[in-house]
């Protein structure tokens, strides 16, 4: 279905209006009356929803299989959605990032929160990575890659498609550079500058969501030692290096993840940075077990709590490496925790590494509970988006 097509109207079940009338920007699919017609529908393709009473919530992506049958792009049930309505949104993204941050490095697009549902767009200077994950903007990649053309005339575009959510959707995997001659990227951060694989590396090359965690981390790091457990690319500890720690060892599974950490700590002139390659509980062991001592400790982990159903294992994992990274904390040192998970929110986030500081025996105290940076902004009706939390705990 293009953008041109006549558009046809999914009807909300009596009494099932009240969200999408509050701003809300999705519908499910019990609030829709579905039939099975629909599901021949096309996945991703536009639609108006209307209400019982007439009331038109406006241009929607319509996807059958989904529980999220519905994705608001705009309140006016006629909207064109072609290249020139994704350059408005997204000139209006980029200003505001602009306006926040003053840097050519950040998330450009946060899905909802700008309007764009279901599409993220990290920007690297002049090279751009998005992920399409929701079906809507998977059909509409030409009108997406046009748009980022025009506005903002990248050297190189790559499309991530490859995010889990996006089984939920339907959709296949798929890494492609859709735009330029070479994938090679950078990221510039706290004065430094890291190598960033758009096509290889962890969902779109690097961790903007933290940067304001790795500022706070990085002014207690002067003369520190440092640990940087579930370290990936080495981020936090290499700033924390870049600061004047007196030692920073970066803890990984990933062999590939820890030469890319030590390549860029060579590539920016910093000393003292060793690294450790094993699984990071079992080498947190270890070092407790040797009567080893940091005075900063970071566990930025992978997310424990994937869906609904893991929540419980994923507090009790989270608990764990709480308890582990205590005992390897100097007294007046610091803890840094910090959870991606979506399905676990920061009171029970909170809850577990508390837990798990009682059962190392410490006491301490919280100086700091963080998110995400500003150019990961939130939609007014999804709180629970936010999904980075993060703690910063002194322990005595």
């Amino acid at each position: 279905m293009s953008a041109a097509a006549p558009r046809p109207t999914l009807h909300l079940r009596p009494g099932h209006e009240r969200r999408l009338k509050s701003g809300h920007p999705w519908a499910f699919s019990n609030e829709l009356a579905l039939h099975p017609e629909h599901r021949d529908w096309p996945v991703g393709g536009l639609v108006r929803v209307q209400a019982a009473d007439g009331w038109q919530a406006g241009t929607f992506f319509f996807n059958p299989h989904s529980l999220i049958a519905a994705r608001r792009l705009d309140r006016d049930p006629e909207a064109v959605i072609d290249a020139a309505w994704f350059a408005r949104r997204i000139r209006v993204a980029a200003g505001l990032r602009a306006r926040l941050l003053g840097t050519r490095f950040h998330r450009l697009v946060h899905a909802e929160a700008d309007g764009l549902p279901g599409l993220v767009i990290d920007r690297y200077d002049d090279f751009l990575v998005l992920q399409p994950n929701a079906a809507g903007m998977d059909r509409l990649l030409p009108e997406i890659l046009a748009a980022l053309r025009e506005t903002l005339a990248p050297r190189a575009v790559v499309a991530r498609g490859d995010a889990p959510v996006r089984q939920l959707e339907g959709l296949a995997d798929s890494i492609a550079l859709l735009h330029g001659d070479s994938a090679a990227a950078r990221v510039e951060e706290g004065g430094l500058t890291f190598p960033v694989d758009p096509l290889g590396g962890q969902k779109t090359g690097w961790f903007f969501d933290q940067r304001p965690n790795r500022d706070l981390v990085a002014r207690l790091a002067p003369g520190a030692s440092v640990l940087d457990v579930f370290c990936h690319t080495g981020a936090f500890g290499l700033r924390c290096a870049a600061a004047g720690a007196a030692s920073v060892r970066l803890v990984d599974a990933s062999a590939a993840a820890l030469a890319q950490a030590l390549a860029a700590a060579s590539a920016n002139g910093l000393a003292g940075v060793s690294s450790v390659r094993g699984d990071a509980f079992a080498v947190m062991e270890t070092l407790a077990a040797a009567g080893e001592r940091f005075d900063i400790v970071i566990c930025d982990p992978p997310a424990f709590v994937r869906t609904r159903k893991d929540q419980a294992a994923g507090l009790r994992g989270y608990a764990r490496m709480a308890r582990l990274a205590a005992r390897l904390v100097a007294e007046g040192g610091f803890l840094f925790a910090a959870s991606c998970s979506h399905h676990a929110q920061m009171p029970d986030f909170a809850a577990a590494i508390a837990d798990g500081l009682h059962r190392a025996g410490r006491e301490g105290r919280i100086v700091h509970a963080g998110g995400a940076g500003p150019d990961h902004p939130v939609h007014p009706r999804l709180p629970e988006s936010a999904y980075l939390k993060s703690l910063l705990v002194q322990l005595d």
